[in-house]
């Protein structure tokens, strides 16, 4: 059987395709901090050439660049450390107590339906005396086992924490001559599609970046704000840290959340005061998800509101975790292809063979050897 020119060529492609997923299948874990890199560097690349447009050194623009990314996410880590470290012990105290005024209001409603509703509050005591204290031992040894049984993810974990800013640093410093080699490595024929994709593409993207800073400014002063009118004392760290960690969705309103309900019982041990902390939390996740997000995010970057929330599902049902993180950018990028595939596929002879504007203008044709 000979084959064509053509397949020969669809053939190569596809047996180049298939060795590259296999190699960056084989190497996923080791490619993991470089690809995180190349996301920082890609983040922090017009921070670097603004400096650099003001005399600053690329060297020291790189640096200045990675610290302050270092330094928002240590101030982040340091307002949600001293929130937990504080509350957590005094939930043994606190939460009996709140479920006891509870039982006070359920137990009368509850008997007039003539039901036998009640919160074991003994059981709960023990329960939290339990987690919080004296089985310290028995918690250490569990952590070390769960250590030794997953070290190699707790290692590439810090590894990869480590490793990614040095390697960010270093693509910083010469990432237009790396972008300028890898376009050389493109075919001469497509390199001006190939360039005009990745214009398209950076433009989509930036603009996800401009919108995702603004999503979580937004939220971090709604927060801020709701909890602060509602009496909550860490209303400022509280807020503050669900606004900046919205940008990993759904995790962290979750976190936000936990640290107002478990504030909003220490601080004012009734039901009342839980319930307009979680109410705060329950708006603000309704404006983020049906209107904040899909407009200041969908709408920069092209996505209709409902193709975000999709985009959300679907890659966290492919990909887990990580597929929310890379949800909305990746969508992006392949919003840009969809639109390129639709204006090719709408000029192709496929679409356009039969339509009306075909058939006038071949009726519009003289017939062969017509003399005018």
């Amino acid at each position: 059987m000979t084959l064509t020119p053509n397949q020969l060529r669809a053939a190569a492609w596809a047996g180049i395709a298939l060795g590259a997923w296999l190699l960056l299948t084989l190497l996923a874990p080791v490619l993991m901090p470089f690809v995180l890199a190349a996301v920082l560097a890609y983040a922090l690349h017009p921070l670097v050439e603004r400096l650099h447009e003001k005399r600053i050194p690329r060297w020291l623009g790189a640096g200045v660049a990675i610290a302050a990314l270092s330094l928002v996410m240590l101030l982040v880590v340091l307002l949600i450390v001293p929130v937990i470290t504080r509350q957590v012990p005094l939930l043994k105290e606190q939460v009996p107590a709140l479920l006891e005024r509870v039982n006070d209001v359920l137990l009368p409603l509850a008997a007039r339906f003539g039901l036998d509703l009640q919160i074991d509050v003994a059981q709960v005591r023990g329960w939290l005396r339990d987690l919080v204290s004296g089985h310290e031992s028995e918690l250490i040894t569990g952590l070390l086992s769960s250590l030794r049984i997953g070290g190699s993810a707790v290692a590439a974990l810090f590894g990869n924490l480590i490793l990614a800013p040095i390697v960010a640093y270093y693509l910083l410093l010469d990432w237009a001559g790396l972008v300028e080699r890898t376009k050389g490595l493109i075919p001469p024929r497509w390199l001006a599609t190939v360039q005009s994709f990745l214009d398209e593409t950076d433009e989509v993207l930036g603009q996800y970046l401009r919108g995702q800073l603004l999503v979580m400014g937004i939220l971090a002063v709604f927060y801020t704000v709701g909890l602060a009118l509602v009496g909550l004392k860490l209303a400022l760290p509280i807020g503050v840290f669900t606004g900046l960690a919205v940008f990993v969705p759904y995790l962290g309103f979750g976190l936000g959340m936990i640290m107002g309900l478990l504030a909003a019982v220490l601080e004012f041990q009734s039901v009342l005061g839980v319930a307009m902390v979680a109410a705060v939390f329950i708006v603000g996740q309704v404006l983020e998800s049906m209107y904040v997000t899909p407009r200041l995010l969908g709408e920069r970057i092209g996505l209709h509101p409902i193709a975000v929330i999709f985009s959300l599902m679907a890659f966290g049902h492919l990909f887990g975790f990580v597929g929310v993180l890379v949800a909305l950018p990746a969508s992006a990028v392949l919003l840009v292809a969809i639109r390129r595939a639709k204006r090719g596929y709408l000029s192709s002879e496929l679409y356009l063979e039969g339509s009306p504007s075909q058939t006038t203008a071949a009726a519009d044709q003289p017939p062969s050897g017509h003399r005018g």
